[in-house]
Protein backbone atom coordinates (compact mmCIF):
# COMPACT_ATOMS: atom_id res chain seq x y z
CA UNK A 1 0.00 0.00 0.00
CA UNK A 2 1.60 3.64 -1.01
CA UNK A 3 2.22 5.61 2.11
CA UNK A 4 0.38 9.17 2.63
CA UNK A 5 2.91 12.14 1.91
CA UNK A 6 3.30 14.18 4.05
CA UNK A 7 3.63 17.64 3.62
CA UNK A 8 5.86 20.63 5.08
CA UNK A 9 3.91 23.30 4.73
CA UNK A 10 0.20 24.29 3.90
CA UNK A 11 -1.52 26.58 1.71
CA UNK A 12 -5.57 27.20 1.61
CA UNK A 13 -6.54 28.91 -1.23
CA UNK A 14 -10.38 30.24 -1.33
CA UNK A 15 -11.79 29.35 -4.80
CA UNK A 16 -14.67 31.83 -5.46
CA UNK A 17 -17.57 30.70 -7.40
CA UNK A 18 -16.47 27.48 -8.51
CA UNK A 19 -19.79 26.84 -9.87
CA UNK A 20 -20.59 29.52 -11.79
CA UNK A 21 -17.48 31.41 -12.75
CA UNK A 22 -15.67 28.85 -14.91
CA UNK A 23 -16.17 29.20 -18.41
CA UNK A 24 -12.62 28.43 -20.20
CA UNK A 25 -11.38 25.87 -17.62
CA UNK A 26 -10.34 28.65 -15.23
CA UNK A 27 -10.17 25.71 -12.89
CA UNK A 28 -6.81 24.27 -14.49
CA UNK A 29 -5.13 26.77 -12.82
CA UNK A 30 -6.03 25.57 -9.44
CA UNK A 31 -4.63 22.07 -10.59
CA UNK A 32 -1.39 23.57 -11.26
CA UNK A 33 -0.93 25.66 -8.24
CA UNK A 34 -1.68 21.94 -6.47
CA UNK A 35 0.85 19.75 -8.60
CA UNK A 36 3.49 22.73 -8.17
CA UNK A 37 2.77 22.64 -4.20
CA UNK A 38 2.65 18.87 -4.21
CA UNK A 39 5.85 18.29 -5.84
CA UNK A 40 7.95 20.47 -3.56
CA UNK A 41 6.39 18.98 -0.24
CA UNK A 42 4.08 21.88 -0.05
CA UNK A 43 -0.35 20.99 0.77
CA UNK A 44 -2.49 23.15 -1.05
CA UNK A 45 -6.05 23.09 0.51
CA UNK A 46 -8.68 24.42 -1.50
CA UNK A 47 -11.85 25.80 -0.37
CA UNK A 48 -14.61 26.66 -2.00
CA UNK A 49 -17.05 29.87 -1.53
CA UNK A 50 -20.12 29.84 -3.09
CA UNK A 51 -23.26 32.61 -3.29
CA UNK A 52 -24.24 33.14 0.33
CA UNK A 53 -20.72 32.41 1.90
CA UNK A 54 -18.74 34.44 3.47
CA UNK A 55 -15.12 34.94 3.34
CA UNK A 56 -12.98 35.43 6.52
CA UNK A 57 -9.39 36.99 5.48
CA UNK A 58 -7.30 34.82 8.25
CA UNK A 59 -8.57 31.23 7.25
CA UNK A 60 -6.82 31.86 3.72
CA UNK A 61 -3.50 32.17 2.24
CA UNK A 62 -4.52 32.93 -1.61
CA UNK A 63 -7.71 33.59 -3.20
CA UNK A 64 -8.71 32.59 -6.97
CA UNK A 65 -12.13 33.69 -8.88
CA UNK A 66 -12.28 32.70 -12.68
CA UNK A 67 -14.40 33.99 -15.66
CA UNK A 68 -18.35 33.68 -16.68
CA UNK A 69 -20.70 34.86 -18.62
CA UNK A 70 -22.65 37.75 -18.32
CA UNK A 71 -25.74 36.20 -16.74
CA UNK A 72 -23.49 34.13 -14.98
CA UNK A 73 -21.83 37.39 -13.62
CA UNK A 74 -24.70 39.44 -12.33
CA UNK A 75 -25.86 37.06 -9.33
CA UNK A 76 -22.29 36.58 -8.38
CA UNK A 77 -21.30 40.28 -8.80
CA UNK A 78 -24.28 41.16 -5.97
CA UNK A 79 -23.09 38.41 -3.67
CA UNK A 80 -19.35 39.31 -4.08
CA UNK A 81 -20.18 42.79 -2.79
CA UNK A 82 -22.83 41.78 0.46
CA UNK A 83 -20.96 38.91 1.46
CA UNK A 84 -17.52 38.96 0.74
CA UNK A 85 -16.18 42.19 -0.07
CA UNK A 86 -15.32 43.60 3.31
CA UNK A 87 -13.44 40.23 3.41
CA UNK A 88 -11.40 40.26 0.36
CA UNK A 89 -10.76 43.72 1.04
CA UNK A 90 -9.02 42.83 3.75
CA UNK A 91 -7.28 40.14 2.08
CA UNK A 92 -5.76 42.42 -0.34
CA UNK A 93 -4.65 45.02 1.42
CA UNK A 94 -2.74 42.48 3.96
CA UNK A 95 -0.63 41.42 1.15
CA UNK A 96 -2.80 37.99 0.00
CA UNK A 97 -2.11 36.92 -3.49
CA UNK A 98 -5.00 36.96 -5.40
CA UNK A 99 -5.67 35.72 -8.94
CA UNK A 100 -8.75 36.92 -10.68
CA UNK A 101 -9.36 36.12 -14.26
CA UNK A 102 -11.52 37.92 -16.80
CA UNK A 103 -14.84 38.44 -15.48
CA UNK A 104 -13.61 38.08 -11.80
CA UNK A 105 -10.83 41.01 -12.92
CA UNK A 106 -14.24 42.80 -14.32
CA UNK A 107 -15.72 42.57 -10.45
CA UNK A 108 -12.63 43.47 -8.52
CA UNK A 109 -12.81 46.59 -10.47
CA UNK A 110 -15.09 49.84 -10.04
CA UNK A 111 -18.34 48.43 -12.34
CA UNK A 112 -18.65 46.59 -15.33
CA UNK A 113 -21.01 48.37 -18.28
CA UNK A 114 -22.48 44.97 -19.83
CA UNK A 115 -24.09 45.33 -23.73
CA UNK A 116 -27.82 45.00 -22.35
CA UNK A 117 -28.59 45.91 -18.97
CA UNK A 118 -27.90 47.56 -15.71
CA UNK A 119 -24.06 48.21 -14.17
CA UNK A 120 -22.74 45.47 -12.02
CA UNK A 121 -20.86 47.03 -8.99
CA UNK A 122 -17.53 45.69 -8.12
CA UNK A 123 -15.08 45.97 -4.96
CA UNK A 124 -13.04 48.29 -6.54
CA UNK A 125 -9.86 47.20 -5.84
CA UNK A 126 -8.59 47.70 -8.76
CA UNK A 127 -8.66 51.46 -10.13
CA UNK A 128 -10.17 50.14 -12.85
CA UNK A 129 -13.80 49.79 -14.97
CA UNK A 130 -15.25 47.66 -17.82
CA UNK A 131 -17.51 48.74 -20.76
CA UNK A 132 -19.25 46.74 -23.54
CA UNK A 133 -19.97 48.94 -26.22
CA UNK A 134 -22.87 46.58 -27.65
CA UNK A 135 -23.69 43.52 -29.11
CA UNK A 136 -22.16 44.33 -32.87
CA UNK A 137 -18.81 45.26 -30.90
CA UNK A 138 -15.81 42.66 -32.26
CA UNK A 139 -14.98 40.35 -29.39
CA UNK A 140 -11.22 40.59 -28.55
CA UNK A 141 -10.64 37.00 -28.96
CA UNK A 142 -7.59 34.98 -29.65
CA UNK A 143 -3.91 34.04 -28.38
CA UNK A 144 -2.20 36.91 -26.61
CA UNK A 145 1.36 37.49 -25.33
CA UNK A 146 2.38 40.36 -23.13
CA UNK A 147 5.46 41.62 -21.16
CA UNK A 148 5.93 40.97 -17.45
CA UNK A 149 8.91 41.27 -15.58
CA UNK A 150 11.22 41.02 -18.26
CA UNK A 151 9.63 37.92 -19.37
CA UNK A 152 6.61 36.73 -21.26
CA UNK A 153 3.34 35.51 -20.31
CA UNK A 154 0.67 33.71 -22.83
CA UNK A 155 -2.57 32.47 -22.73
CA UNK A 156 -5.82 33.08 -24.57
CA UNK A 157 -8.36 36.29 -24.43
CA UNK A 158 -11.87 36.46 -25.16
CA UNK A 159 -14.49 39.30 -24.18
CA UNK A 160 -16.57 41.68 -25.55
CA UNK A 161 -15.81 44.46 -23.06
CA UNK A 162 -12.97 47.07 -22.76
CA UNK A 163 -11.39 47.69 -19.58
CA UNK A 164 -9.47 50.95 -18.97
CA UNK A 165 -7.64 51.67 -16.04
CA UNK A 166 -7.16 54.86 -13.66
CA UNK A 167 -4.48 54.93 -11.43
CA UNK A 168 -3.82 50.59 -11.55
CA UNK A 169 -0.64 49.49 -13.14
CA UNK A 170 -1.22 47.32 -15.34
CA UNK A 171 -0.09 43.06 -15.29
CA UNK A 172 1.79 43.88 -18.68
CA UNK A 173 2.73 45.24 -22.30
CA UNK A 174 0.81 43.80 -24.78
CA UNK A 175 3.63 42.19 -27.33
CA UNK A 176 0.13 40.44 -29.58
CA UNK A 177 -3.01 40.39 -29.42
CA UNK A 178 -5.94 42.60 -27.60
CA UNK A 179 -5.35 43.15 -23.98
CA UNK A 180 -7.75 44.73 -21.59
CA UNK A 181 -8.88 47.65 -24.23
CA UNK A 182 -7.44 46.42 -28.09
CA UNK A 183 -6.21 50.36 -27.49
CA UNK A 184 -3.85 50.89 -25.29
CA UNK A 185 -1.38 47.80 -25.05
CA UNK A 186 -2.45 47.10 -21.33
CA UNK A 187 -3.46 44.18 -20.05
CA UNK A 188 -4.92 43.23 -17.14
CA UNK A 189 -4.37 45.16 -13.80
CA UNK A 190 -2.01 45.10 -10.42
CA UNK A 191 -3.06 46.87 -7.15
CA UNK A 192 -0.23 45.25 -4.03
CA UNK A 193 -0.51 40.97 -4.79
CA UNK A 194 -3.76 40.99 -6.43
CA UNK A 195 -3.69 40.20 -10.15
CA UNK A 196 -6.23 40.72 -12.40
CA UNK A 197 -5.91 39.46 -16.21
CA UNK A 198 -8.09 38.44 -19.13
CA UNK A 199 -5.93 35.68 -19.95
CA UNK A 200 -7.46 32.56 -19.98
CA UNK A 201 -5.74 29.26 -21.87
CA UNK A 202 -5.76 27.96 -18.61
CA UNK A 203 -3.46 31.14 -17.51
CA UNK A 204 -1.00 29.03 -15.05
CA UNK A 205 -0.42 25.80 -16.86
CA UNK A 206 1.89 27.64 -19.90
CA UNK A 207 3.10 29.97 -17.30
CA UNK A 208 4.62 27.94 -14.41
CA UNK A 209 6.73 30.98 -13.79
CA UNK A 210 3.62 33.03 -13.07
CA UNK A 211 1.85 29.82 -11.26
CA UNK A 212 5.51 30.00 -9.07
CA UNK A 213 5.38 33.57 -8.13
CA UNK A 214 1.77 33.43 -6.77
CA UNK A 215 3.20 30.30 -4.41
CA UNK A 216 6.36 32.37 -3.27
CA UNK A 217 4.33 35.19 -2.61
CA UNK A 218 1.70 32.92 -0.66
CA UNK A 219 4.48 31.03 1.50
CA UNK A 220 6.18 34.24 2.43
CA UNK A 221 3.49 35.30 3.69
CA UNK A 222 2.85 32.72 5.71
CA UNK A 223 6.06 31.63 7.01
CA UNK A 224 8.32 34.60 6.40
CA UNK A 225 10.07 33.13 3.64
CA UNK A 226 13.01 35.39 2.69
CA UNK A 227 14.29 33.68 -0.62
CA UNK A 228 12.32 34.81 -3.85
CA UNK A 229 11.63 33.33 -6.39
CA UNK A 230 13.67 35.60 -9.01
CA UNK A 231 16.89 33.99 -7.36
CA UNK A 232 15.70 30.64 -8.09
CA UNK A 233 13.36 30.21 -11.13
CA UNK A 234 16.17 30.50 -13.51
CA UNK A 235 17.64 26.95 -12.65
CA UNK A 236 16.43 23.64 -13.39
CA UNK A 237 17.61 20.97 -11.14
CA UNK A 238 16.66 17.23 -10.76
CA UNK A 239 18.05 14.94 -8.14
CA UNK A 240 17.96 15.00 -4.29
CA UNK A 241 19.93 18.04 -3.44
CA UNK A 242 17.80 21.07 -5.37
CA UNK A 243 17.84 22.49 -1.97
CA UNK A 244 21.74 22.74 -1.59
CA UNK A 245 22.45 23.71 -4.82
CA UNK A 246 19.63 26.58 -4.92
CA UNK A 247 21.30 27.71 -1.53
CA UNK A 248 24.63 27.76 -3.31
CA UNK A 249 23.59 29.27 -6.35
CA UNK A 250 21.56 31.75 -4.53
CA UNK A 251 23.95 35.37 -4.39
CA UNK A 252 22.45 37.37 -2.10
CA UNK A 253 21.69 33.53 0.44
CA UNK A 254 23.00 34.52 3.99
CA UNK A 255 23.52 30.58 5.86
CA UNK A 256 20.45 30.67 8.51
CA UNK A 257 20.11 28.52 11.52
CA UNK A 258 18.54 25.52 10.74
CA UNK A 259 15.40 26.62 12.49
CA UNK A 260 15.15 29.37 10.35
CA UNK A 261 15.83 28.14 7.06
CA UNK A 262 13.08 29.47 4.67
CA UNK A 263 10.55 27.04 2.62
CA UNK A 264 12.51 27.47 -0.84
CA UNK A 265 10.61 27.09 -3.89
CA UNK A 266 13.00 24.19 -5.90
CA UNK A 267 13.09 23.86 -9.33
CA UNK A 268 10.78 21.91 -11.60
CA UNK A 269 11.40 20.16 -14.48
CA UNK A 270 9.07 22.72 -16.70
CA UNK A 271 10.29 20.86 -20.01
CA UNK A 272 6.64 20.60 -21.54
CA UNK A 273 5.21 23.85 -19.87
CA UNK A 274 7.92 25.92 -21.53
CA UNK A 275 7.37 24.19 -25.08
CA UNK A 276 3.67 24.93 -24.23
CA UNK A 277 4.56 28.46 -23.33
CA UNK A 278 7.10 28.81 -26.58
CA UNK A 279 4.23 27.34 -29.15
CA UNK A 280 2.18 30.24 -28.44
CA UNK A 281 4.68 32.62 -28.97
CA UNK A 282 5.58 30.88 -32.14
CA UNK A 283 2.42 31.26 -33.63
CA UNK A 284 1.96 34.97 -33.00
CA UNK A 285 5.27 35.25 -34.86
CA UNK A 286 7.17 36.20 -32.06
CA UNK A 287 10.10 33.66 -32.82
CA UNK A 288 12.70 35.70 -30.84
CA UNK A 289 10.44 35.66 -27.36
CA UNK A 290 9.97 32.27 -28.15
CA UNK A 291 13.54 31.15 -28.22
CA UNK A 292 14.47 33.28 -25.40
CA UNK A 293 11.73 31.37 -23.51
CA UNK A 294 13.38 28.22 -24.33
CA UNK A 295 16.71 29.78 -23.71
CA UNK A 296 15.96 31.24 -20.44
CA UNK A 297 13.81 28.11 -18.43
CA UNK A 298 15.34 25.18 -20.33
CA UNK A 299 18.63 25.74 -19.05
Amino acid sequence: MAEKQTYSQTITLGHLYPDQLNLYGDRGNILTLRRRCQLRGIELRVVGLGVGDALAPDEYDMLFIGGGQDKEQAPVAQDLYDSKGIGIWAAVEDDMPVLAVCGGFQLLAHYYRPAEGPDMRGLGVFDAWTEHKGPQTTRCIGDIALRWNNQTLVGFENHGGRTYLGTAKPLGKVLKGFGNNAEDQTEGAIYRNAYGTYLHGSLLPKNPHFADHLIALALQRKYGQEQTLEQVAPLVLNGANHAQAVLEKSSSYIEPTQAELPPLLIPLDDTLEWEAHASILERLGLHSEAAKALRTHKG
